[in-house]
C-alpha cells in the first residue's frame, strides 16, 4: 500500500484574500462584501442559532417541551447562573439580552471547530472576539453612564478617593488602561488565542497521524498514539466550547456589575 502525506496548510484560513484562499464576491462593492470560508461558517452558525430559537419560540406553551423546552432551559441558564448570579435579580433581567447573545453567539461561534467539514471556530480569527468585546464594552460603558451620567461615570472609575493628590497623577492612569483599554483587550484575545491554539494542536495531531501512517515501517505504529491524543483533545475541545462562552459572558456581567458600582472602591 502506498500514500503520500500531506503537510496542513492554515494560510487560506487564517490569511485569506488575494494571496492566500479562495473568496467570493470580490467583484461586489470593491470587495468589501467578499466572504472567504471562516466568514461563511460565521454567517452559517448565526443562521443556525437564529432558525433554532425562532423554531423553538414560534408558538410558546405553557408547559414547554421539546425545542422549546431546550432553549428555556438554556435562556434560564444563562438568567440564573451568570445574569442575575452576578448583576441580581432586576439588573439581570435588565441586561439578559444582551449577555444571554452573548453567551450563544460565543457558544455557536465555537462549535464549529469540532464539526467535521468545518473543523475551526471562527472565533480563532480575530474579527469575531473585537465584535462580541465591543458588544461587551459598549454595555458596560452604557451602563454606568446611565447610573451616573457620563461623566460622573467615568471619573468614578479612574479615581480613586482618599488617595493622596500625589499618587492620583500615577493611579488614574492605570485605572484608565486597566478600566477601559485592558477589558476589551483581554476579552478578545483570550477567546481568540484559545481557539487558535486548540486549532493548531489539533491540526498538528491529525497531520502527525497522516504522517506517521504514511511511513509504512515503524514508526506507522505511533499513528495510532497521535489519532488517541487528537480524538482526547477534541473531547477536550467540547468542554473548551463551553468553558469559553461562560467565562466570556460572565466577565461581561461582571463588567456590567463594577459600572453599575463605580463609586465603590
Amino acid at each position: 500500500m502506498k500514500g503520500e502525506f500531506h503537510a496542513p496548510d492554515l494560510d487560506s484560513e487564517f490569511f485569506p484574500g488575494e494571496t492566500y484562499g479562495d473568496m467570493i464576491l470580490t467583484d461586489f462593492a470593491n470587495g468589501w462584501f467578499a466572504l472567504d470560508r471562516l466568514m461563511l461558517i460565521r454567517i452559517l452558525m448565526t443562521v443556525i442559532l437564529a432558525v433554532l430559537f425562532i423554531v423553538a419560540m414560534r408558538n410558546p406553551k405553557l408547559v414547554p417541551r421539546g425545542l422549546q423546552n431546550f432553549a428555556e432551559l438554556a435562556l434560564d441558564f444563562v438568567r440564573v447562573h451568570i445574569a442575575e448570579d452576578i448583576l441580581g435579580k432586576k439588573e439581570g433581567r435588565r441586561f439578559l439580552p444582551v449577555i444571554a447573545t452573548i453567551f450563544f453567539a460565543v457558544l455557536a461561534m465555537n462549535i464549529p471547530a469540532v464539526i467535521p467539514g468545518l473543523n475551526v471556530s471562527p472565533n480563532a480569527r480575530i474579527g469575531m472576539p473585537i465584535a462580541l468585546a465591543i458588544l461587551g464594552y459598549v454595555t458596560m460603558i452604557y451602563a454606568g453612564a446611565k447610573r451616573y451620567g457620563f461623566f460622573k461615570f467615568m471619573k468614578s472609575s479612574v479615581v480613586i478617593p482618599n488617595l493622596p493628590p500625589a499618587l492620583h497623577i500615577l493611579v488614574v492612569p492605570i485605572e484608565f488602561f486597566s478600566t477601559f483599554i485592558m477589558r476589551p483587550v483581554t476579552l478578545a484575545l483570550r477567546l481568540m488565542a484559545n481557539f487558535l491554539a486548540g486549532h493548531l494542536i489539533l491540526v498538528l495531531l491529525f497531520s502527525a497521524t497522516n504522517f506517521f501512517f504514511w511511513q509504512m515501517n515503524g514508526w506507522t505504529a505511533m499513528a495510532g498514539v497521535t489519532q488517541i491524543a487528537a480524538i482526547a483533545f477534541t473531547l477536550y475541545e467540547c468542554i473548551i466550547i463551553f468553558l469559553q462562552a461562560y467565562i466570556f459572558a460572565l466577565l461581561v456581567a461582571v463588567y456590567i456589575e463594577l459600572s453599575l458600582h463605580a463609586d465603590s472602591h
